[in-house]
């Protein structure tokens, strides 16, 4: 392999080992503008886009022991890495591809698992990873509330009783 083939090969490999995920995209008719636009929006999701040649992105998938992409390495190619939020990534491209009718997602990678373009926009769909957190948080301390609240039914109950009492000693009631 020439050294610029390896260099190439090593520079994607970096790129891939930034995530534990990465999508595959198709950037045709992407104006330099637009690809500032887009990495800006992937930048606040930690995430990044890279334009790679598919041969070195085949060789480094292939020795970093990721899934092979088969059909979606052909034809322009960019690749999104980075960082632990996948759904935010995946909703940055989507809505950029709603709006611009450019930059297409071709298919990714999770975690080992090869997902195709329905999979990205059904992952795009999800909360994002600081709602998700709420609401876990929500599910976490709702079995507390409650156990607080059966705790002080008892106690609520017999002050709700001294009180009919003395309001009936006192005529009141």
């Amino acid at each position: 392999m020439r050294v610029e083939k390896k260099y190439l090969v090593a520079e994607v490999e970096e790129h891939l080992k930034k995530s534990d995920y990465v999508i595959l995209t198709n950037y045709t008719g992407i104006t330099v503008e637009e690809t500032a636009e887009l990495r800006a929006g992937l930048e606040e999701n930690g995430a990044e886009f890279h334009v790679v040649k598919n041969s070195s992105l085949r060789v480094a998938a292939k020795a970093l022991g990721l899934p092979d992409f088969g059909d979606d390495l052909n034809g322009p190619t960019a690749i999104i890495v980075g960082g632990e939020n996948s759904p935010g990534a995946a909703k940055v491209v989507t809505k950029f591809f709603k709006e611009k009718k450019k930059v297409e997602v071709k298919s990714a990678v999770l975690q080992g698992k090869l997902l195709g373009a329905d999979d990205i926009k059904a992952l795009a769909e999800l909360p994002s990873l600081d709602a998700l957190r709420g609401q876990l948080l929500g599910l976490l301390s709702k079995p507390a509330t409650m156990f607080v609240q059966v705790l002080n039914a008892p106690a609520s109950d017999f002050v709700g009783v001294l009180q009919s009492k003395v309001r009936a000693e006192n005529g009141e009631g």
